[in-house]
């Protein structure tokens, strides 16, 4: 062989063969001598064929381990192994073999991620080879080709010894054209745990199974009377459809022994799909885009229900608020712990609402299980007593050998419940590959075994994943958990039972201090400006909701908008949570101005007194009340607003209408004076932009008052002396009149007197009047008092008196 490795394409002479192996042997001599001072080696290590030596150029060929089943065997089972090799150097490789080795046992938690560091490391020590006869032979694996392959073998064959977990290698053995000798080319290393039997103290797991999101929902609505919801992406929709993240989550999530921790954000989010919603941008004529996924948030609140309806449930509170950054930016400025309260308050009314279950609200959840006390008393500070930090970030406790249970009282009646930091980050990565995946799950079952062996004392042990994990994450956790409920150390709790178990009085409970706290981790906190503008934006809401008729169809979205404002989700993303924000308090400053006063042009005052209105417009959807509008004179000498500097008027208008209020001034002097106008609350604080507008004064002299009078008066003397005239001339005509009828009277009663038979004959007015029509009027007949009506128009220069 080392003829063969000297020069490749040359022949060396006998010489130099010679030469080198008289060397050899010489080189060799002393090492021999120490070999057969050693100890004599085990049957078993006799028996077991030697591994073949590992190849110069390290992994030319890569392995993989796409399938492992079960995860953890028992007697009688057959363990299967599948995969692929893919010959990734420049040489062909002949007489491959892909076998399986068991290595030693894993005996600690540190040398399991150790194995796992280097799992392709041809260079780590591997065991002895199984039985030829359960491997797989490949004539040739020809460069940049992958081949599977599948290796099935008795766990009885496997010859495990005690209890615990093994090293577990994937080998593939060849030779290539420059080193023609049986050599070790690649190498994948991976978990077999072995616990046949039933454990007399099993640990009790808690697994948190976390259905979050991040922010879909703006703080827009529709002016209809539904209030249709806006979204600013149609990201969640693709979330919830089946095969998406979080339909992924639920499916897998309801066969599962897990308590459920849920943002009641993404509950309402969902609901408010279930219904007509839209998002800036798209064609409203796109049902797809628009409004068109109600059928999918319908289908998955259902079976969110269902898979809910019998585990427990954790709220978090409304947006799952970013603690740690409250804690470090948020608290020194005003109304942040406000947000806090109210979103914790809101939590388990709206999961009871959309699931129809009771949700518990006595956990804080800081990003990543890190704290410090700051963080604590801000966990706490809303209600929760109970805050889930990670081990990796929490005080283990003196020199402990073994993983402490989970609860951790640290103080004025608060508990640590610590979740292991190894268990819950083993998830983390890209799982889309199968060989990551069963990686991640034969770990995760190789930890949990080995922790289960460290002590004889009962535990509880709480897992707490990545807030969102993706699809692929979702489904690799649920191997694991479906294995681990199979096992036969471990038996599943609740969230809840798990921190009320017993403490470990061994266990740490000092919180670490705020130098420990991650710098990866404050480097992606909210900054302090954010707090400052969610504080701005509520302190607009107060100001606007007390003029409102119907209040909550603003004060409910925006401020379950100013929750989301502080999610955790923001982390990472700090342009868009900037976005966010911004485009709330916009929102809010459009619909303030909504209620105005309308410009007004420059007035003039022409005479001592007169009124000036001032229109208040209301384009809101609904009517606005409550408020106050001050008109003030900044030069009350020359003009006083009802006698004073200034006036008050309350105003109410309805939604979509206008109102103008009408003041009274009173003018002083002649020249300009400046008016103000102003709304304001009824607690005294102003409410949008004032109106100015100048007012001219002209006085009016008094000798156009002189001249104004005279004239009047000769208006008056004239009327009195055509009244006078008139009065007269009609004294006159019933004298005439009277004097006329007389005459009539005397010349009746001479002519009587010569003709009495005549007289006689004759009707006399009291007794006998003519009636008819066409009977001449007589000069004596008295005029009657209303004229008899006719319904022909009255002719040309007709007088009618009236």
């Amino acid at each position: 062989m080392a003829e063969a490795a000297d020069f490749q394409g040359t022949s060396p002479s006998p010489a130099r063969r010679w030469l080198r192996r008289t060397g050899a042997v010489l080189a060799g001599t002393p090492l021999l001598t120490g070999l057969l001072q050693l100890p004599a080696a085990s049957p078993a290590e006799a028996a077991a064929p030697a591994a073949p030596r590992a190849a110069s150029d390290d992994g030319s060929v890569a392995v993989s381990v796409d399938s492992l089943t079960p995860g953890a065997p028992a007697e009688g089972d057959t363990v299967t192994v599948s995969g692929t090799v893919t010959n990734k150097g420049k040489k062909t490789v002949t007489d491959a073999s892909v076998g399986l080795r068991v290595g030693s046992l894993l005996d600690t938690r540190s040398s399991i991620d150790t194995v796992a560091k280097n799992s392709d490391d041809i260079g780590s020590p591997v065991g002895a080879e199984i039985d030829d006869k359960y491997t797989e032979k490949f004539s040739k694996l020809t460069p940049g080709v992958s081949q599977p392959y599948t290796i099935s073998v008795p766990a009885d064959e496997l010859d495990l010894g005690q209890d615990g977990v093994y090293d577990l290698s994937v080998t593939l053995t060849g030779e290539t054209s420059d080193q023609p000798w049986e050599q070790t080319l690649g190498v994948r290393h991976t978990f077999l745990p072995w616990q046949p039997d039933e454990a007399d103290a099993k640990t009790k797991t808690t697994f948190m199974w976390p259905l979050i999101s991040t922010v879909h929902m703006t703080a827009e609505t529709g002016s209809d009377e539904e209030q249709t919801p806006v979204f600013h992406d149609d990201e969640l929709a693709e979330e919830i459809s089946p095969g998406g993240r979080l339909d992924r989550m639920v499916t897998l999530g309801k066969d599962l022994d897990v308590t459920w921790v849920i943002d009641p954000d993404l509950l309402a989010s969902v609901e408010a799909m279930t219904t007509r919603y839209e998002i800036p941008g798209e064609n409203a004529d796109d049902k797809n885009a628009v409004g068109g996924h109600q059928a999918v948030a319908k289908r998955w609140l259902t079976e969110v229900q269902k898979a809910v309806a019998d585990k427990e449930v954790v709220a978090l509170p409304f947006g799952d608020p970013d603690l740690a950054s409250l804690a470090h930016h948020g608290t020194s400025v005003t109304g942040s712990l406000r947000h806090l309260k109210e979103a914790t308050d809101v939590a388990a009314g709206t999961v009871e609402s959309i699931l129809h279950v009771t949700a518990s609200t006595d956990f804080a959840w800081p990003v990543e299980g890190a704290v410090d006390p700051s963080i604590i008393k801000v966990s706490t500070s809303a209600g929760a007593d109970k805050v889930i930090t990670r081990g990796d970030t929490f005080e283990g406790g003196r020199d402990l050998t073994y993983t402490p249970t989970a609860p951790r009282p640290i103080g004025g009646g608060t508990t640590a419940v610590v979740a292991d930091a190894r268990l819950s980050t083993v998830f983390d990565g890209d799982m889309t590959r199968a060989s990551a995946s069963t990686q991640a799950v034969q770990r995760f079952l190789a930890q949990s075994l080995t922790l289960a062996l460290q002590t004889d004392r009962p535990r509880s042990v709480v897992i707490a994943p990545q807030r969102t994990p993706s699809a692929a994450q979702a489904q690799t956790m649920a191997e694991a958990i479906g294995a681990l409920q199979d096992s036969t150390w471990s038996q599943p709790q609740d969230l809840t039972a798990a921190a009320k178990s017993k403490p470990d009085p061994d266990a740490g409970t000092e919180v670490p201090p705020a130098s420990a706290y991650p710098k990866s981790l404050r480097k992606q906190e909210l900054p302090r400006s954010a707090f400052e503008q969610i504080a701005r934006t509520q302190d607009k809401l107060d100001r606007f909701k007390v003029i409102l008729s119907n209040p909550s169809r603003v004060v409910t979205p925006f401020g379950r908008a100013l929750n989301r404002g502080m999610a955790a989700s923001w982390r990472g993303r700090p342009a868009e949570a900037a976005i966010y924000r911004s485009g709330v308090e916009t929102y809010l400053d459009t619909l303030s101005s909504q209620v105005r006063l309308i410009e007004k042009s420059d007035t003039k005052l022409s005479g001592r007194s007169a009124t000036i209105p001032v229109t208040v417009q209301n384009n809101l959807v609904q009517g606005v009340e409550h408020l106050v509008l001050r008109l003030t004179s900044t030069n009350p000498t020359r003009l006083e607003i009802d006698g004073n500097a200034y006036e008050e008027q309350p105003i109410a208008v309805s939604g979509g209408h206008s109102q103008s209020v009408k003041f009274t001034t009173n003018a002083n002097a002649n020249g300009r004076a400046t008016v103000v106008a102003q709304l304001y609350t009824q607690d005294g604080r102003p409410y949008g932009q004032p109106v100015t507008f100048d007012v001219k004064v002209t006085e009016i002299t008094a000798t156009v008052m002189l001249v104004i009078g005279g004239g009047v008066l000769l208006l008056v003397l004239a009327g009195f002396r055509m009244y006078t005239q008139r009065k007269r001339a009609a004294a006159r005509q019933a004298e005439e009149r009277e004097q006329e009828n007389a005459a009539d009277a005397a010349d009746a009663d001479a002519g009587d007197a010569k003709n009495p038979e005549a007289s006689e004959r004759r009707p006399t007015q009291e007794s006998a009047p003519d009636t008819r029509e066409d009977a001449p009027e007589q000069p004596s007949d008295p005029a009657p008092d209303t004229a008899p009506e006719s319904a022909d128009p009255s002719g040309t220069g007709e007088r009618v008196d009236r």
